[in-house]
């Protein structure tokens, strides 16, 4: 591929990243922007050393700058009405031929294009800086063999699924994250390797590329520790939800969808030469089963789901006397929609908004002080309520209505149709009598009862 530059049009995007220290120089066009290695990527070098082992190689490290160059791209530009974009990405590799391949080339972009609904395109050009990581060989020593990996947050799925997947000295889980975080009780061991980019002003919020760095950063740390499955920890209705129900005028969210994973496979398979598996064993059954299977391995407790957090509310929200879960966002409604489903109970004082059951939404709401963020709550939570409502009415359509989501699974997963349609009815089914039973619980009242039936917000 030739690494000339052409000027983008209107609707183009360009960036470009240098090495640390490294000049912009003529050949960088006027108009793009500029990522900076040390400046703008930065990474955190004592966690690079934990992976410092045999066996890591230059394109290990670009990788990781490329998760991060993406995550740069897809923030740095507010999307149009359209949704599309098309987003110039140029990367300093070690090998650029190896990266030019046109399997490896075609298997990135596709991917990144099926996730985002963005159009991605790369240049590579030659690095002068050596990689800072794969000098030295120190063993990666875990205890024991490790037999998947998982990409671990600090959510519900990934306590359960990492449980429920193996011993807990089994797992390498993986977290991907910006500062240190101290494993809780209950967590699996985890290996962190933060990255964060900043110093520039992002502009986007849908952040679709955050599934690739998750699927990237957990094939590297697979790859290093010799395994080859890695155990995706979400459920039903997290990973074929946001495809089967897409917001209006906007692209599905593919980030824990059978097809990404499948093109993910791919281009990790082009690059690196490694064949890795990203499996799915949560995939039909709702997170309320889930959490009732982690409750039925021994030594495993309620407490151990409790101290988890699924909200991804900003502080000044969350932040009311001490930092707490919000109770309203999508995530906090499902995370309680399943607690409750799997016989779970709370502290009253977990949420902000912890009073579902009221009749005014302003009383549940009172404790927030800032009218605005009451009326960002009310969105949030109306869109989130009318979700998992037209899920759970999703139950009752006729197979012909399922057919092309149920179709698109099955090649995925490589099922048949008639198994797949199966299995997808009846974790809608089980999602609906969960969200029924959740919603009687809150008593007729419930403000939540008014959204669906065309309310304030319906």
């Amino acid at each position: 591929m030739s690494t000339s530059f052409k000027k983008p049009g209107r609707s183009e995007k360009r960036l470009v990243v240098l090495e640390n220290g490294q000049k912009r120089g003529r050949a960088v066009p006027k108009d793009a922007e500029i990522a900076e290695i040390g400046q703008h990527i930065c990474f955190d070098p004592s966690a690079l050393d934990s992976f410092d082992v045999e066996g890591c190689k230059p394109i290990h490290y670009e990788m990781l700058v490329l998760c991060a160059a993406v995550e740069f791209a897809d923030r740095r530009w507010k999307r149009p009405l359209s949704w599309r974009r098309i987003l110039h990405v140029t990367l300093p590799v070690a090998d650029p031929k190896s990266w030019q391949q046109p399997d490896v080339l075609n298997s990135l972009q596709g991917v990144l294009n099926h996730l985002t609904g963005d159009t991605w395109q790369f240049s590579f050009v030659k690095t002068k800086a050596p990689s800072p990581i794969g000098s030295r060989q120190i063993p990666l020593d875990f205890g024991m063999t490790k037999t998947f990996a998982v990409a671990y947050s600090n959510g519900l799925d990934s306590r359960a699924v990492s449980a429920l997947s193996g011993a807990r000295d089994e797992a390498l889980c993986i977290r991907v994250a910006g500062n240190y975080q101290r494993p809780k009780d209950g967590d699996s061991y985890f290996t962190q390797i933060p990255f964060e980019t900043k110093e520039y002003r992002s502009n986007e919020s849908s952040f679709r590329s955050r599934g690739f760095q998750f699927a990237a950063v957990t094939a590297i740390a697979a790859q290093l520790s010799n395994v080859i499955r890695i155990v995706v920890p979400e459920s039903g209705q997290g990973a074929l939800g946001p495809v089967l129900l897409p917001l209006y005028n906007v692209y599905p969210d593919y980030r824990n969808h059978p097809t990404f994973f499948r093109k993910m496979e791919q281009f990790i398979r082009a690059l690196q030469h490694y064949q890795v598996s990203f499996e799915q064993p949560r995939l039909w059954f709702t997170k309320g089963q889930t959490l009732s299977a982690f409750l039925r391995i021994p030594g495993k407790s309620k407490k151990h789901l409790t101290n988890t957090r699924s909200c991804w509310q900003t502080r000044r929200v969350v932040n009311v006397g001490e930092k707490k879960q919000c109770g309203l966002c999508a995530a906090c409604l499902l995370r309680r929609l399943s607690l409750h489903a799997a016989g779970v109970s709370e502290a009253r004082d977990t949420y902000v908004v912890c009073d579902l059951a009221a009749s005014d939404v302003e009383d549940a709401l009172s404790v927030i002080p800032q009218k605005a963020d009451r009326d960002i709550m009310i969105e949030y939570g109306s869109v989130g309520v009318r979700h998992l409502q037209h899920l759970a009415d999703m139950a009752g359509r006729p197979d012909d209505g399922l057919r092309a989501y149920a179709s698109q699974i099955a090649i995925a997963t490589g099922e048949t149709y008639e198994e797949t349609l199966k299995k997808l009815k009846l974790m809608l089914a089980s999602h609906a009598k969960e969200w029924r039973a959740f919603l009687s619980a809150q008593g007729q009242q419930s403000f939540l009862n008014n959204w669906m039936d065309g309310g304030r917000y319906g």
